[in-house]
């Protein structure tokens, strides 16, 4: 009880006949460009970027003029109205 070819021709016109060719070669492009662009993904997904290996240790140093509290700063407990 599946389809038959008879059926599958009658709902790929009625598919053609209500979007029109133009936006479904639009869409088959869009799906190819996705499909693409994930295999890429999945292939290059295994490969770790250089940026990530190398360390950043100039990064990690903190200056005691960047910890230092910002005056400008208000604390959203003190600023409520009882």
């Amino acid at each position: 009880m599946g389809l038959s070819t008879t059926h599958l021709i009658i709902f790929l016109v009625i598919i053609v006949v209500i979007f029109g060719t133009k936006k479904l070669r639009n869409i088959g492009s869009d799906l190819g460009g996705a499909v693409k662009g994930f295999k890429d993904g999945m292939k290059d997904g295994g490969e770790k970027p250089p940026e990530a290996a190398a360390p950043a240790a100039p990064a990690q140093q903190v200056s005691a003029a960047s910890t230092a509290p910002v005056k400008d700063t208000i604390d959203v407990e003190a600023k409520t109205k009882h």
